[in-house]
């Protein structure tokens, strides 16, 4: 896959499994660890490279949340989940770096299970 950083790592998730498994599918995720919490609610822990994706799984609606996947292969990263019929909710456009490795870079954002927005930049 192509994405290797995350910046945010938790979301609250309405259905954990199909939450699972659309990052497991799409996006290179891998769930290494899952326990359920004295407040009745499980939480699975996903892996992407060194950065860590926790699941809450609670039916609160997700509200102004993103996080941010880097790719060493933007367009690759975009067309792999466009055909995979991920919603897009912004176009692919440019941004401005905010570090000189960043000259040149792109950014789209897709929507994900429970309305969490992902954001690929690179």
């Amino acid at each position: 896959m192509p994405y290797k950083r995350i910046d945010h790592v938790a979301i609250n998730v309405s259905d954990l499994e199909a939450s699972k498994k659309f990052y497991e599918t799409h996006f290179g995720f891998k769930t290494y660890f899952q326990h359920d919490t004295p407040m009745g609610f499980d939480i699975s822990y996903l892996k992407l490279g060194d950065t860590v994706l926790e699941m809450v799984g609670r039916s609160e609606p997700v509200s102004g949340f993103h996080f941010c996947l880097e790719s060493d292969n933007f367009e690759e990263a975009v067309q792999l989940l466009s055909n995979a019929g991920v919603e897009i909710i912004q176009p692919p456009h440019d941004v401005p770096a905010r570090l000189p490795r960043e000259e040149g870079w792109m950014r789209v954002v897709f929507k994900g299970p429970d309305g969490e927005q992902i954001e690929i930049r690179g």
